[in-house]
């Protein structure tokens, strides 16, 4: 099925939705306008302003690579900030075509890369955001002078852009959802492809040579609603060249670069986050399948490198569920409360941006440092800093008969299983064709925990609430009868016999015995030692496999049981390893395909961050 550029805003930022609601043209002007960059290229700009003028108003900037729609200055959508309440607060609300993207002139470059001290011309997405404040400062009737910059996923992306090089006028940031490093977010899971996102490579791939406003690139059909099923039956990697050639210069990209080099390093934007300036509020969700390291990682690097104002905010959403209005909040199956978006909205987004917009801006914002919602005990905490300060490392060991414990045992024991390439694990039991993935990060997991080939470790009912509170390594040790294999790891909340279903549980399931999956993670094992050097596996030689899994705010409650499990393949999520090393899983044949047998040895642990 093809999908309209209107269905991948929704899909990956909520941008606007064209609901019959009058609000905004009721309230607001709207002018389009180019802008010049310093190198001569043509930036299409959509203005709103308010259409009460009592006093001059900041202006609040997103820069998009999903379009200004709807164009023409008599169509108004229904949403054009962050939320109502910002609208309600009267901003002038400024959108804008990147370079190369849509009704802007220009060449797009998928994450371009920063360029640090420019001279001349010179351009990057920081330069086009200072001259786009520059111009709108000094030509947008009625502005203060303060501009603020926010964005979900990709205009997320850019919105830590803005921060780098920032123009004066610049005074606060919120990025969203924000791409860290495509090595690591959306496309890529250390050093692991994301096979479920394959088909948004449409979106990214076909460059576009005339500013345009309809969309320009479509979609492959693919004639199935069963992915799982049209990806095992496409086989190797190389065989979706039939559905993107070499137009497409994203899939082209990937394939040529498997490994973390200089064509990916230099279009991470984290490395590069010191001496921020703007006060920034970090906004993700914990159930974020899309964008989940790119908002910790930035935090935490503006924190480590920056003496400015910088928040951070993890609610119990999935992509961009904050920015949206509906009432009941539930990743799945798991429901997790009421209003806890428009709370979000009203009493921490807009009160931020209002405080250092049009307020003392003295940093005295009375929002906390870090605001967390606890998943598994479905509240809010606030902290001074994150992780809290009084967290501490418990360690789990992987035990024989399944067995999860706070005790290592000295004995030589390990688990072991067959994994085969040709029966690979689902990430999720549902039968569908998904754009990109969501719902699977909270799934029930009892449907793998009964598979031969995924490793149960589980500890006994819980006698008191154990809180995770920061990241999760996994450290195990492991062989192969193969020459490279993938590692994921998921850490599951089981939940008691006697809990309650609620609206959004599935039909074909109980929440009784529910084994909520609260964080997972794959490595690539030739990314082990190196995500730049891909290294085979010594078939039978116990190695050191290590995983970050980020970080959770979860409560495993009195009550429940906490259960890790280990597998190696997780389809169509993830691609599928080979299993025998070779040079580029891109570039595979069909006979390199091998089933082989792992184990996990006991000696192996989950390193946990908790609150006592």
């Amino acid at each position: 099925m093809l999908r309209t550029i209107f269905t991948v805003i929704v899909l990956f930022c909520t941008l606007y939705n064209f609901a019959q609601d009058n609000y905004v043209q009721e309230h607001y002007n709207k002018q389009e306008v180019r802008i010049e960059m310093r190198d001569g290229v043509q930036l299409h700009t959509t203005i709103y302003s308010p259409k009460d003028t009592t006093s001059p108003l900041p202006i609040m900037l997103k820069r998009t690579p999903y379009s200004c729609r709807p164009y023409g200055e008599d169509q108004f959508p229904s949403r054009i900030g962050p939320s109502r309440f910002m609208e309600e607060e009267k901003y002038i609300f400024v959108v804008q075509d990147v370079r190369g993207r849509w009704n802007s002139e220009g060449v797009y470059d998928n994450m371009r890369a920063y360029i640090s001290n420019k001279t001349g011309d010179q351009f990057d997405e920081a330069s086009d955001t200072y001259d786009t404040i520059e111009w709108l400062i000094h030509n947008v009737d009625n502005n203060s002078g303060l501009v603020g910059v926010w964005g979900i996923s990709y205009p997320g992306f850019y919105a830590t852009y803005s921060l780098l090089d920032a123009h004066p006028a610049l005074k606060a940031v919120s990025p969203q959802a924000c791409i860290g490093d495509f090595f690591f977010d959306d496309f890529h899971h250390n050093g692991a492809y994301l096979l479920s996102y394959w088909r948004a490579t449409a979106v990214f791939g076909y460059e576009k040579t005339q500013p345009v406003t309809e969309t320009w690139y479509q979609f492959p059909d693919l004639g199935t609603q069963d992915q799982y099923q049209f990806f095992l039956d496409s086989g190797p990697l190389s065989n979706l060249d039939q559905y993107y050639g070499k137009d497409n210069a994203f899939w082209q990209q990937l394939k040529e670069h498997p490994n973390y080099d200089e064509f990916w390093r230099s279009r991470g934007i984290i490395q590069h986050l010191k001496d921020i300036k703007p006060a920034v509020m970090v906004v993700g969700g914990l159930f974020d399948a899309e964008d989940l390291y790119g908002p910790f990682e930035t935090y935490e690097k503006i924190e480590a490198r920056s003496n400015n104002y910088n928040t951070v905010v993890f609610g119990p959403w999935s992509h961009g569920d904050w920015a949206r209005t509906k009432k009941r909040q539930a990743i799945g199956n798991v429901y997790f409360g009421d209003d806890i978006s428009r709370d979000y909205q009203r009493d921490i987004e807009a009160k931020f941006f209002d405080h250092f917009l049009k307020g003392p801006a003295t940093g005295v914002t009375g929002l906390p440092e870090a605001y967390m919602y606890d998943s598994g005990s479905y509240q809010w905490k606030i902290y001074k800093q994150w992780p809290p300060k009084n967290a501490k490392k418990k360690t789990f060991w992987l035990q024989s008969q399944q067995r999860l414990n706070p005790r290592a045992e000295k004995s030589y024991t390990f688990e072991e299983f067959v994994s085969d390439p040709n029966k690979p694990v689902p990430y999720s039991e549902d039968i569908k064709m998904v754009f990109t993935p969501r719902k699977y990060m909270t799934d029930d997991q009892r449907f793998a925990a009964r598979r031969t080939d995924v490793l149960v470790f589980e500890t006994p009912v819980l006698d008191e609430d154990l809180i995770l509170a920061g990241d999760i390594m996994a450290k195990l040790n492991v062989s192969t009868t193969g020459t490279d294999a993938d590692w994921i790891v998921k850490v599951v909340d089981v939940f008691p016999p006697d809990a309650k279903d609620t609206e959004e549980t599935q039909d074909h399931l109980k929440m009784s015995n529910y084994h909520m999956m609260v964080r997972s993670e794959v490595m690539r094992g030739r990314f082990r030692n190196d995500f730049s050097k891909p290294e085979p596996f010594v078939p039978e030689e116990k190695t050191s496999v290590v995983i970050k899994l980020q970080d959770v705010h979860h409560t495993i409650k009195m009550g429940h049981k906490l259960q890790i499990q280990v597998q190696s393949t997780w389809f169509p999520l993830i691609d599928l390893n080979p299993q025998t090393f070779v040079p580029n899983i891109f570039e595979a044949k069909a006979s390199d395909f091998k089933k082989q047998t792992h184990r996990v040895y006991n000696d192996s642990a989950i390193e946990f961050t908790v609150l006592e």
